[in-house]
């Protein structure tokens, strides 16, 4: 019955598509092996994207009656990043106590008018595929949700609700308060020193103003900000015209009504009174010293425990974002690269870098030397970062000056030429991830009302030339060092010696003798 059934669809076969494409069937497939730039018979045919130049990819800016800026991307795909930008981060913080936005960033998308919990707000953007997040930086508050396309206009109703309308009830702020707590311990314990280091290298670098002001709430202000503070806070600062609602993946159009329905004439739960003690202060570069004496012996203890270390970071002033020279310094802060001794990887994790070459493959005790480039606004910090055992600090030191002192020297061809094809990949990497894209717009439209677009910010790190390299260095060494120290200091050399050694010509430590060692 069985091999009478088989050679029943034999002969249905052979009748539908002839001896010829039978010969041809696959092993074990129902369709005749048909090429595969030909379409499959009985199947639709196919809808490609197509891109027409540039113009998909240019980002639309469009401003509200009301100041709020209104900044897409279209990328295709079912899922968009949508988020609001705010020009408000810890150095708006002068006129009230440090903390505000390290409290309004653990705060974020609790209760609201519309919503009566965190839960609530969650289990909303679930059914769209969501998840939302909030993150503050020194300059910058961003609110961003992920979702599914077709729910934009609940996730922009939601947005509008967690920026505008929140509740601030007593027990979400008394949770918020253990949560800071916590992460204040955590910051002091934890085995990794980069997060404290970064807030004390701010701290020296511009000491009581802007961007020096501490990010993190100190622990004697956790009880000192409230519901009526944070109102205060908020009147000021999220006002329309410091807002950008930027969106990724979604059409203008559709974004641009959206912002119209909810965020036009949204009216905030603090009063809709105009800011009239908004903080405008341009950063003032100090330089200076930040010590913490503290026992790094205990800090990572276990199956593999670090050695006991001394971490150093020493900065010198950059430039803003805004400047051309944001670029050769981007460029140069490449080309010094660095990062931990036992970093795996090849040439493309930074083993040609200039402190992987001339520090951590010379120096077998150093246990990190790595190069971060923070820039604003209205001024930038590029720093060193380096870690060793605490009777190696001073040789230790004199190794980062000489590096800076370096920096002002001709950089070679290929060297050059690494660093910057580093630079656009990473940049392109970055730019291929959804959320990163949403960043990008936001921050660039916030700060200057535009966006540069990656080829042209490309074209920019072609240009960077060897004479660039050395006319920015040669500008930042004029300035006084930043110097953030942490861990036993007993071998820590005096900051009028640090900046010493920065104004010689080779980089080096004024040398002291010593009856006794």
């Amino acid at each position: 019955m069985a091999t009478h059934m088989s050679r029943c669809r034999t002969w249905s076969r052979l009748e539908r598509f002839g001896i010829a494409a039978y010969r041809k069937y696959s092993s074990g497939g129902g369709y005749p092996n048909v090429h595969l730039s030909t379409p499959l018979p009985g199947i639709p045919k196919p809808v490609f994207a197509s891109v027409d130049g540039q113009e998909k990819y240019e980002t639309k800016i469009t401003t509200l009656e009301n100041g709020l800026k209104v900044a897409s991307q279209n990328k295709f795909g079912q899922f968009c990043t949508v988020g609001v930008l705010i020009n408000s981060g810890s150095r708006h913080e002068a006129k009230y106590p440090s903390g505000i936005s390290h409290f309004l960033e653990k705060l974020a998308f609790s209760s609201t008018a519309q919503y009566g919990s965190k839960d609530e707000i969650l289990l909303t953007l679930e059914k769209h595929g969501g998840i939302c997040d909030c993150q503050t930086s020194r300059d910058t508050t961003m609110y961003a949700v992920s979702a599914e396309v077709k729910g934009l206009e609940t996730v922009v109703s939601l947005l509008s609700d967690a920026v505008l309308q929140p509740r601030l009830l007593d027990e979400e702020v008394e949770m918020t308060r253990m949560a800071v707590r916590f992460e204040l311990e955590d910051l002091n314990m934890r085995p990794d020193p980069e997060p404290l280091l970064t807030e004390m290298i701010h701290a020296a670098a511009y000491r009581g103003n802007t961007v020096g002001l501490p990010r993190f709430c100190p622990a004697d202000n956790v009880d000192k900000i409230d519901k009526k503070v944070l109102h205060g806070y908020l009147c000021n600062y999220y006002c329309p015209e410091r807002m950008v609602l930027a969106g990724v993946g979604v059409e203008h159009e559709q974004l641009l009504e959206c912002a119209r329905k909810y965020l036009l004439d949204a009216k905030p739960v603090w009063g809709a009174s105009r800011p009239d003690n908004v903080d405008l202060s341009v950063a003032q570069y100090t330089g200076g010293i930040v010590k913490m004496e503290k026992d790094m012996s205990d800090v990572s203890l276990g199956p593999t425990p670090i050695p006991e270390l001394t971490h150093i970071m020493i900065g010198l002033e950059s430039c803003s974002f805004l400047e051309e020279d944001f670029i050769p310094f981007a460029v140069l802060n490449m080309m010094m690269g660095g990062g931990g001794s036992f970093s795996a990887g090849g040439p493309g994790k930074g083993m040609f870098t200039r402190l992987y070459l001339n520090v951590l493959n010379r120096h077998h005790w150093m246990y990190n030397a790595t190069s971060y480039h923070h820039s604003y606004e209205d001024s930038g910090l590029l720093c060193i970062h380096a870690s060793a055992d605490p009777r190696q600090v001073r040789e230790m030191v004199e190794i980062i000056t000489r590096e800076f002192i370096q920096m002002g020297g001709s950089a070679g061809e290929m060297e050059l030429e690494r660093a910057k094809t580093q630079l656009k990949s990473m940049l392109m990497m970055n730019l291929e991830s959804r959320p990163v894209i949403f960043e990008d717009v936001g921050r660039q439209v916030l700060a200057t009302g535009k966006r540069k677009l990656p080829h042209e910010l490309c074209d920019l790190i072609s240009s960077v030339t060897a004479s660039d390299i050395k006319r920015v260095t040669t500008k930042m060494l004029r300035s006084k060092p930043a110097v953030a120290a942490l861990g036993d200091l007993t071998e820590l050399p005096t900051y009028e010696h640090i900046q010493a050694a920065l104004s010689s010509k080779d980089g080096r430590l004024p040398r002291i003798y010593r009856l006794f060692r």
